[in-house]
This record gives C-alpha cells, sequence and structure tokens, in this order.
C-alpha cells in the first residue's frame, strides 16, 4: 500500500443516506416530473384553445381584434407564437406581472394610433371610446379650420390695410405720432402733368373727311420734298 491509499483509507466516508431519506428524495423526484407533466398537459390545452380562437377570428371578419385576459409572459408568449404564424400581428399592453395582456390584430386592419395610445395609458378601448375619439378629432378639425380661415382673414385685411395707409399709420403712430402718421399715410395725387397723359387727349377728334385731307397733304408735301431733292443732286 502506498502513501496515497493509506491517505484516502484513513478519510472518513461519507455516511450512507438512511432508507427513510432514500424514500424523501424519490418522492421529491416523482413530485416534480408530475409537475413537469402536468405543465405540459397545461400548455398543450392553452395552445389547442389558442389556436381554436385565432382561427374563428380569421374566419370572422367583422371583429376588428381579439383580446385575451392577462397572463403571464409564458402564455403570451404561445399567443404570439401561434398568431405570427398564422400572418396576424400582436400587441401586449399593461404592466408586467399585474395586469398585462395581449391583443391579436390582422395585418390590414393593425390598430389606430388613438387605440395604441388609450391601451398604453391603461385605459379601455371599446366602441365607446373609438366614437369619442372620432368626435374629438372632428372637433379640432373644425377648431383649425376656424383658425386657417381667421388667420387668412387677418391677412386680407392687413392686405387692404396696406393699401389703403391704415397699416401705415397704426404701426408708426407711436413712433412718429398720430397726425404725422396719418399725413405720411395719404395717397400720392397723381401728377398728370408729368408723365400722364389724359385718355381723352389720346382720341382723334378729327372726321374721316379731314383726315383723308392730311394724308393728301403729307403726301404732297413728300413728294416735293423727294422732287426738290433729286434736282439738287444733278446740280
Amino acid at each position: 500500500m502506498d502513501l496515497l491509499d493509506s491517505i484516502l483509507s484513513s478519510m472518513q466516508k461519507p455516511p450512507a443516506a438512511s432508507e427513510a431519506q432514500k424514500n424523501a428524495m424519490r418522492k421529491q423526484k416523482e413530485a416534480m416530473e408530475h409537475r413537469k407533466k402536468e405543465e405540459k398537459l397545461m400548455l398543450n390545452k392553452f395552445r389547442k384553445r389558442v389556436e381554436e380562437k385565432i382561427a374563428n377570428f380569421i374566419k370572422d371578419a367583422t371583429k376588428p381584434h381579439l383580446q385575451f385576459d392577462p397572463m403571464d409572459e409564458m402564455y403570451r408568449a404561445i399567443i404570439r407564437e401561434i398568431a405570427e404564424t398564422a400572418g396576424l400581428q400582436v400587441f401586449s399592453f399593461g404592466q408586467e406581472g399585474i395586469d398585462r395582456y395581449a391583443v391579436v390584430y390582422t395585418k390590414e386592419k393593425g390598430p389606430s394610433q388613438d387605440e395604441l395610445t388609450v391601451r398604453r395609458e391603461g385605459r379601455i378601448w371599446d366602441e365607446e371610446k373609438a366614437v369619442e375619439m372620432a368626435q374629438r378629432h372632428l372637433e379640432m378639425q373644425k377648431q383649425a379650420a376656424l383658425e386657417t380661415e381667421a388667420d387668412n382673414n387677418k391677412k386680407r385685411k392687413r392686405g387692404k390695410e396696406e393699401i389703403s395707409g391704415t397699416f401705415y399709420k397704426e404701426k408708426y403712430a407711436h413712433l412718429i405720432g398720430h397726425d404725422a402718421a396719418i399725413n405720411a399715410a395719404q395717397k400720392t395725387n397723381m401728377n398728370k402733368s408729368y408723365g400722364e397723359v389724359p385718355s381723352e387727349n389720346k382720341k382723334d377728334q378729327r372726321s374721316i373727311e379731314q383726315t383723308m385731307a392730311d394724308i393728301r397733304a403729307k403726301k404732297m408735301k413728300k413728294a416735293e420734298t423727294d422732287q426738290g431733292g433729286s434736282e439738287n443732286i444733278q446740280m
């Protein structure tokens, strides 16, 4: 016997488990296996129920969504797996471990932004809430239209005031005084003697006979001028 064998033989062996302890350990193991089987069976039943609900939801095109009760993440994962396999989309709302639940939608008719906002705030989304939100949006659109129309009216009014001088008076009255602003805003009178010819003066007041006579006179004068010019050239 070498040194190592002597050391190992001198060490105390662990105490052997009693028969009662062995039975307790065996029962504990059996209980764990039984619990796992029950959980697996329960998950399979849950999966079948979810598959049936989703299949009915797909057949019934009138329902906007399929909402499940609050449940643990493990069960919501099963819902997501089945729904996405069927070509649907899933959203979860609520606080984890308290009231988080899953809602299934079709790809074509997903949740609106209003629905997402309401659900994420922890409120209930139903037909009544949808009508309420739609009316609120309609009122907001009407209010926006009224405000836009008011702004346009202000711009048109301001444009007219700028043309008439009223805007100029209101803008600079606090700087140069009310009277001075009025004087400065007065319209400039057109100087008719400078660069402007009345339309009456542009009209030809002559008769047809006088016009024809003037034309003949101009032709005769031009002919005499041309003839005189040619004689000067010959000389």
